[in-house]
């Protein structure tokens, strides 16, 4: 019977509502080691930083025309 009752609070499948806020909090913390792992390597590899200029120009123009988009969706649903 404990084995059981340990099985289920490892895995968040008990009735305790501490084994469930435990598991959140852990199942958090993987994640975000994970996504400092993916940042890192991708930091060390130069991915992020490789023709950043000219890919800054074109996110820059792409969040302009974006802006413009809304801004115009936003007067059209305003007139009616």
């Amino acid at each position: 019977m404990a084995y059981n009752s340990m099985m289920d609070m490892m895995y968040g499948t008990g009735y305790s509502p501490y084994s469930s806020i435990l598991s959140f909090i852990l199942n958090i913390v993987i994640i975000l080691v994970i996504v400092g792992l993916v940042v890192v390597l991708l930091n060390k590899s130069d991915f992020l930083g490789s023709g950043s200029s000219d890919r800054l120009t074109r996110v820059e123009k792409d969040v302009d025309d974006i802006k413009r988009m809304v801004e115009d969706i936003k007067n059209k649903l305003d007139d009616i």
